[in-house]
């Protein structure tokens, strides 16, 4: 079995990392996993996703001991452009780019036992992304977890807006299934025309516009085109290019 495991019934994709021995420690594999898994839900005929994790955390963030090169393949609508939403349901420590993952998704659900905490700045790691954080929770309580790496409580994520709903450990997975219900079975259209809308409104943070960038330059690093025209050059003939 993989890292992430997906499943898919009455509509709704269900996205489930599972590393549970690791604390769901972020490698590579993982990332990447979690990328083919949005490109599946986006290109599939469900209307919603909800991201999980096996064993007592969510996430603990990067592996430190074999950290991913490209992180944000794991984060929802960044590392692959969703028109659906997806929900987070939470336990335990929600940690650096665990964050980075559920602050992206469009509702959340955290067990009592959720903790947040990014402390990056304590360890010398930064990647990027958690700078959008600012525009999804109040300027001064983002800028507390940001800088001064302490936890925050799912309770204290609750009253600042960052959490729509804290429920005992064991219901969070019960409760985001009954949001995406109620999301499935509504008119698919206007779901992902409203969820567009909002999202223009929301301010994004550099390493979002910067990561569809990086797809259109990994995508002539890894052209047909750069392959020949590096041949034509040692070659010495004119390169025949074919656009892909």
């Amino acid at each position: 079995m993989g890292m992430v495991k997906v499943d898919s019934s009455e509509g709704i994709t269900t996205i489930t990392m599972a590393r549970p021995e690791k604390r769901n420690a972020l490698t590579q594999e993982l990332c990447d996993g979690l990328y083919e898994a949005y490109r599946a839900f986006e290109t599939g005929d469900d209307q919603v996703a909800v991201l999980q994790a096996d064993g007592p955390a969510f996430c603990v963030g990067a592996d430190l001991k074999d950290p991913p090169a490209a992180m944000w393949k794991a984060v929802p609508d960044v590392s692959y452009k969703l028109t659906k939403p997806v929900i987070a349901a939470t336990q335990g420590w929600v940690i650096g780019g665990g964050i980075c993952l559920v602050m992206t998704c469009d509702l959340m659900v955290s067990a009592d036992t959720t903790k947040f905490m990014y402390p990056e700045a304590k360890v010398g790691v930064f990647g990027g992304l958690m700078p959008g954080i600012v525009s999804r929770m109040p300027h001064k309580v983002a800028m507390e977890l940001l800088l001064l790496g302490e936890e925050i409580s799912a309770k204290r994520a609750y009253d600042v807006g960052f959490v729509n709903k804290v429920v005992p450990l064991g219901e969070e997975r019960q409760e985001a299934r009954r949001m995406a219900g109620l999301i499935a079975q509504s008119a698919p259209l206007v779901i992902r025309t409203l969820r567009d809308f909002a999202n223009q409104t929301l301010p994004k943070g550099p390493a979002e516009f910067f990561v569809p960038e990086r797809y259109k330059l990994e995508k002539i690093a890894n052209s047909e085109d750069r392959k020949e025209g590096s041949a034509a050059f040692r070659e010495k003939r004119a390169p025949k290019f074919k656009g892909r």
